[in-house]
């Protein structure tokens, strides 16, 4: 069947509103957030809203998704065993630049991997990012620890930003009105591999590094195969597509309330990783126990599943804005109460916690709620989280340098904390200025 194609944002920017700003059936909070005459996306939309290619598609999403951010998302396991058995000579800080990178990529290629994606080359950007991943993974590199940060940090890292924003973009070629559904079933896979990840590196101390790290590539190579194979885009490039018009992108440095944004949630950014790398380290220092200080990221990552289903609900009732200042400010109290763990339940109670409310987070909600008009989104969200990267590039360094090999755990917790306490005050103030500019508290 053919479906005629009137003007639309291209997929990239459908994604980048589905991971929080509410979808076009919800004009309350939807269209309000844009502020120009241009065109808003209608339900009329040339999209199937499912069928067989739709959910085999969401399948591989899910599949790739779960092999690949979910596999990034278990390096707090590889931290701790790095600075207490397999780099010892390395300090806390060198050791966590392998992790900044791979923290960092998604959000700092996520510009060129969306540009690829919206010129019709969706599978090779897809089959790159995860060649790179998958063959610079340190399973084949396990002797040479010095090759680590490059192989683990930056080969790795470049694959997952090649190949996260095509994953999730190509879902909302499909569905219109069942978007978030359908995005929400994607990332499951995204917060399964990271809880499953950390508990299958267990088997770090008892089979070796090697072997350990190569048992886990084959259940990454067995995820994202299949998951390839599954996924189709379905939109034409966007030279092909009427309408397309590209965005001016030196006007969003003029925008108070978007460059105060960004300002904000680069402040939070810094301190936000702490507990998600570190925290298993200063359980197992802290004699908690090493058994359930080793499924600590574990139980993070499987609990920010609820935050991400509960996230976008507040974001349609209160608005994107004002769920990310209480979850920024929130978080910010949870990196402080890392220090008052000291047994068992209060390391799961923080790592759940933790797990909740940064699934809550809704920055890209909150950027792409603030352009002119749809065929913004993409670009403002892309510009503002490659600014925004920085700060995940240079937070686990710079916290591990305050650690020290002597483990002054007071001194990361009181930057990570006041740095997120910091972002969320800044926030507070670009809410403000947005609110004055769209005469609405619900932003």
């Amino acid at each position: 069947m053919h479906w005629p194609r009137p003007r639309c944002p291209s997929p990239l920017q459908h994604q980048l509103m589905d991971s929080g700003l509410p979808s076009d059936s919800k004009l309350p909070v939807a269209a309000s957030a844009f502020e120009g005459p241009d065109e808003l996306p209608s339900e009329a939309m040339t999209v199937p809203d499912g069928g067989l290619r739709a959910w085999t598609t969401i399948a591989g999403a899910w599949l790739v998704l779960f092999g690949t951010f979910g596999y990034i998302y278990s390096f707090g396991v590889f931290e701790e065993y790095y600075a207490l058995v397999y780099l010892t000579n390395h300090t806390p800080s060198s050791i966590a630049w392998i992790g900044s990178f791979q923290l960092m990529s998604p959000f700092a290629l996520g510009i060129v991997s969306g540009q690829l994606l919206d010129a019709g080359h969706f599978h090779s950007t897809e089959i790159f990012g995860d060649i790179s991943q998958v063959f610079m993974n340190p399973q084949l590199v396990s002797f040479y620890p010095f090759s680590l940060r490059f192989s683990q940090g930056l080969g790795m890292g470049l694959g997952l930003g090649f190949t996260f924003i095509p994953t999730v973009a190509v879902c909302s070629h499909y569905f219109s009105k069942r978007r978030g559904l359908a995005s929400g079933i994607a990332l499951s896979g995204l917060a399964l591999g990271a809880t499953i990840f950390p508990i299958s590196d267990h088997l770090l101390p008892k089979i070796g590094f090697g072997p350990a790290v190569r048992s886990t590539g084959y259940v990454v190579l067995a995820a994202i195969i299949p998951g390839n194979m599954l996924m189709r885009a379905r939109l034409p490039p966007r030279s092909q597509r009427p309408g397309a018009v590209a965005p001016n992108i030196g006007s969003f440095f003029t925008d108070a309330p978007y460059m105060w944004s960004i300002a904000g949630l680069a402040l939070a950014s810094i301190g936000v990783t702490f507990p998600l790398i570190y925290i298993q380290l200063f359980a197992t220092q802290h004699s908690v126990g090493s058994s359930i200080a080793f499924y600590s990221i574990a139980i993070m990552n499987g609990s920010s599943a609820v935050g991400r289903i509960v996230g976008t609900h507040l974001a349609d009732v209160y608005g994107p804005f004002n769920v990310q200042i209480g979850c920024t400010m929130s978080t910010g109290a949870l990196v402080w109460a890392v220090l008052g763990i000291h047994n068992t339940w209060t390391l799961v109670l923080v790592s759940a916690l933790y797990g909740i409310l940064s699934g809550l987070a809704l920055a890209v909600a909150c950027l792409a709620s603030q352009a002119k008009s749809p065929s913004e989104v993409g670009a403002r969200t892309g510009v503002a989280m490659a600014l925004a990267s920085l700060g995940f590039l240079t937070s686990s360094p710079i916290q591990g340098a305050l650690l020290t090999e002597n483990f002054l755990w007071i001194r990361p917790t009181a930057f990570a904390g006041s740095l997120m306490f910091a972002g969320s005050l800044v926030l507070v103030w670009a809410r403000l200025l947005r609110t004055r500019r769209v005469s609405s508290h619900r932003v």
